[in-house]
């Protein structure tokens, strides 16, 4: 499969529609106690609309477009988040985001409960983790008729970093992802409602990380818009030796490689930042007057 340039840069997404002949910056609202960067600050146990609502209004003055809410840390290691649960968190807010933002409003998550009811309420776009495997999720998706952004894991977020091993990364997440396009179509799922998600720090190590991220062109190739979610992850720490809260400068680095790499949305923390730094790789990629 290689790149289709017929493909249309505009993404429906629900209501609003996403211009990806840009890049687009996704702005990361971790509903959870536990998330490896931030949990807690918007929920410890009980929900912080408030500051929910107060960080997602700040993200999108910053110049995010896309706000994406998840309720179960996938962090290595990460505990069990039942549907219950994660429905009591992300429902609430994707409720509230919709009600007061003209944004798309991203749902990170694997439940098919989750999905078709967050559709419901005026959510975009699905962010799966683990690219529509459980059961149900496929289906639901198709229902929503929102587009899907599907991601590469080995294994689950309690063991997904023991250890993992590829022969070729680049071969072995293509594969991956094709197969889970197929499966797309098989349930009805338009090519041009998909995303693809190469899962840095997913079942990766650092070698892993760095490899796929030198072959990002490749994984443009496959035809499809490209997000990539590197903020203030494990391999920024193991490159620059800085904890979580120091990574911003590696991040953003990353972030901007990636968009000269083809990629189309980013996620990420520190949205103004960021947003800076790709205004700087546009201005340089731009055609130079005549």
């Amino acid at each position: 499969m290689t790149s289709d340039s017929s493909l249309s840069p505009q993404l429906r997404c629900g209501d609003r529609v996403l211009d990806l002949s840009k890049p687009q910056v996704m702005a990361v609202l971790n509903i959870t106690p536990d998330s490896f960067s931030d949990g807690g600050s918007l929920f410890d146990g009980q929900l912080k609309l408030d500051q929910v609502l107060s960080r997602a209004e700040q993200a999108l003055l910053d110049g995010a477009s896309i706000l994406d809410v998840g309720g179960e840390s996938t962090r290595p290691g990460a505990a069990t988040v039942s549907p219950v649960q994660e429905a009591d968190r992300v429902l609430p807010v994707v409720a509230a985001l919709v009600e007061r933002f003209d944004c798309v409003i991203s749902v990170d998550t694997s439940t098919p409960g989750i999905i078709r009811e967050s559709a419901k309420l005026g959510a975009g776009l699905i962010n799966d983790v683990r690219a529509l495997q459980r059961e149900g999720a496929l289906a639901a998706a198709a229902a929503s008729s929102l587009p899907v952004c599907l991601m590469h894991m080995r294994g689950e977020p309690q063991s997904m970093q023991q250890s993992p091993q590829y022969d070729s990364p680049l071969a072995e997440v293509s594969a991956f992802l094709k197969e889970r396009v197929a499966a797309c179509a098989a349930v009805g799922i338009d090519r041009s409602k998909i995303i693809l998600d190469p899962g840095f720090g997913f079942g990766k190590n650092l070698a892993h990380n760095l490899e796929l991220f030198r072959q990002l062109p490749q994984l443009c190739d496959l035809g499809y818009p490209l997000l990539v979610g590197v903020s203030r992850k494990s391999m920024v720490g193991a490159i620059t030796g800085r904890e979580v809260g120091q990574r911003m400068a590696g991040s953003i680095v990353l972030a901007a490689l990636a968009v000269e790499r083809g990629a189309k949305i980013i996620r990420v923390h520190d949205v103004r930042e960021t947003v800076d730094a790709l205004a700087v790789v546009s201005a340089l990629s731009a055609q130079p007057v005549e």
